[in-house]
């Protein structure tokens, strides 16, 4: 059966322009998993030109039931307006679960076909889907006499492929480590994973930082909680620093961002805490919630509030210990972009202002950020300056002025300023 939409072709390359063929094949991936799969297999070969021959993404899940397949690829067909919005929901927290990702192949192939093999009334049935990069406006889909296997899935074959196998394995399975490397620590106790040509994804090389099993403890209800810290050595991309809560069989109830996410630094955390405790827990109110629950377990419950206090402290610590290190490798780049001019200062004032800016970053990183080259000259004389005078005073005013500092980190610039003595 052909099945045609009501944007053209052209139409639904410029709604999708924006994606590029890194995140197109996530999308694939994504659709792997968002159909109950733990395990997604990417097999491709390439010629003795380089450029690949073949390239297919297998998912173990449920497969694309034929019944439901209008609705299954229902944001096809919309005009191009929803499709935009599908196309922005798609890109941050509902991954491939629209459907509008299966039509980003035209941005590394020209084909993609569809075998799949899903449950209908207790028999397994099988289909092949078909889209050509010259009609994304238009599938051709039909059953088949015999399953294509005896369990569930999908298989998604890609011809005239446009990626270098070069490419492939310096751009864009680094891009799917950085991708995926949260969520499959997330399911790392129910198996998940990612197969590349055979080979289980590795992302160790993406953890700056990891420590698990941290324990925390109620005293008063004997409720633990079971911790897992990550710091990543690169941004997660879209799905940012974390909390997620996780009961003992390892699935996902609730996540939330952690406090000190997009804090202006390099700082990418993820934090995973298990217990029993979320199995029946009511995500839905604030810990501020004064209402009665109809579930003892809350986030107005003690033990949450607990949970909370001790999970920031945990990560204010961690963090002071990479903005002390990552505050060193600051100074480095400011001096190889010729930041400072202390070739005619005394030692012990280049040492007060080194030491100052220092101890800036690692009180309030956002003092730092975006700034252009003739900014960050100017930022270094006027401090070096003020540090010299007795206007030093005015400085916390400046920051003030310029950033919302926090309670802790306003008295941590107090002492600081206070405790530096002009040379």
């Amino acid at each position: 059966m052909a099945n045609n939409v009501n944007i053209t072709s052209s139409g639904i390359q410029k709604v999708l322009r924006n994606y590029n063929e890194k995140q197109a094949l996530a999308e694939y991936i994504w659709n792997g998993f968002d159909a109950n799969a733990d395990t997604v297999e990417i097999n491709y070969t390439a010629n003795e030109l380089g450029f690949m021959d073949r390239l297919e993404i297998y998912d173990n899940g449920y497969g694309i039931n034929f019944k439901n397949l209008k609705v299954k690829f229902d944001p096809f067909y919309e005009s191009e307006k929803a499709l935009q919005l599908a196309a922005n929901r798609n890109r941050s927290v509902m991954h491939g679960k629209n459907g509008v990702g299966r039509l980003t192949f035209f941005k590394f192939a020209n084909d993609a076909e569809w075998q799949t093999t899903f449950l209908h009334n207790n028999q397994l049935k099988s289909g092949r889907i078909r889209i050509g990069v010259s009609a994304l406006n238009n599938y051709q889909a039909g059953l088949l006499d015999i399953p294509l296997s005896d369990k569930t899935g999908t298989r998604v074959l890609f011809s005239n492929i446009k990626i270098l196998e070069e490419s492939m394995e310096q751009e864009i399975i680094p891009f799917l480590k950085a991708e995926f490397c949260w969520f499959l620590e997330l399911n790392k106790k129910r198996n998940y994973t990612i197969i590349v040509n055979g080979i289980p994804l590795d992302y160790t090389d993406n953890i700056q930082y990891y420590e698990e099993d941290i324990l925390l403890k109620d005293e008063r209800t004997q409720v633990v909680f079971k911790l897992k810290f990550v710091q990543w050595k690169e941004s997660l991309h879209k799905e940012l620093s974390k909390v997620y809560y996780v009961n003992e069989r390892g699935e996902e109830k609730y996540k939330e961002y952690t406090t000190l996410n997009k804090k202006a630094d390099e700082y990418f955390h993820s934090v995973y805490i298990e217990s029993e405790f979320f199995t029946d827990f009511d995500f839905s109110g604030s810990e501020f919630d004064t209402q009665v629950k109809l579930y003892n377990r809350s986030k107005s419950s003690p033990e949450y509030k607990l949970l909370s206090k001790k999970v920031n402290e945990l990560l204010r610590v961690k963090r002071k210990f990479f903005l002390k290190e990552y505050s060193g490798k600051l100074l480095e780049r400011y001096e190889k972009e010729g930041i400072f001019a202390l070739a005619h200062q005394a030692p012990e004032r280049r040492k007060n202002l080194l030491d100052t800016l220092k101890a800036l970053y690692e009180i309030q990183p956002k003092l730092f950020s975006n700034l252009s080259i003739d900014q960050k000259k100017t930022y270094v004389a006027l401090l070096d300056a003020l540090l010299l005078s007795d206007q030093r005073g005015q400085l916390l005013a400046l920051f003030e002025s310029i950033i919302d500092l926090e309670e802790e980190e306003r008295e941590e610039l107090t002492e600081l300023l206070n405790l530096k003595i002009s040379v």
